[in-house]
């Protein structure tokens, strides 16, 4: 999907690359962040596209996934137009060198593949500034995910 000197980006369509993004999840969500690990994984894992960046050598840098169809409706309002952006995730030495903005633009492209006309997301309150730098604009009160504070976002594709 996206290519630079130091980093690919693609969708993760064999189990070896869905494991990594198990993986970076886990290192940030649940390590890091504190997220009980029963809650990161859901069912909706399964139907997701899910997206990994990783260095030249194969190492996984990040990962993220779009929900889409009767999985995303939940998320933004039912509205099956709209996909939903979500488990954003770039492991520590990877931040601040693009990997994040790259693969917001790799699930935005798998949401124009699947016909999708807008893309939803819910964002911890300390990301606003990155994902309104990508176009994202802030509707609705703030309100708790697994314990941390969250804003409701969307981006006309």
């Amino acid at each position: 999907m996206g290519v630079s000197p130091r980093r690919t980006v693609r969708v993760a369509e064999d189990p070896a690359d869905r494991e990594a993004c198990f993986a970076v999840r886990k290192e940030v969500f649940v390590v890091e962040q504190g997220v009980d690990e029963d809650i990161e994984y859901d069912a909706h894992d399964a139907s997701a596209v899910h997206v990994l960046a990783v260095r030249e050598d194969g190492t996984p840098l990040g990962t993220g996934r779009l929900l889409y169809g009767e999985a995303a409706a939940a998320k933004t309002g039912g509205d099956l137009s709209v996909g939903s952006l979500g488990r954003l995730a770039v492991s520590r030495e990877a931040r601040g060198l693009g990997v994040g903005a790259a693969l917001v633009r790799a699930i935005e492209d798998a949401a124009r593949a699947r016909g999708l006309t807008a893309v939803d997301l819910h964002a911890q309150t300390h990301a606003l500034g990155f994902y309104e730098r990508l176009g994202y604009t802030a509707y609705g009160p703030e309100f708790p995910d697994a314990g941390i504070p969250h804003r409701a976002m969307r981006r006309t594709l």
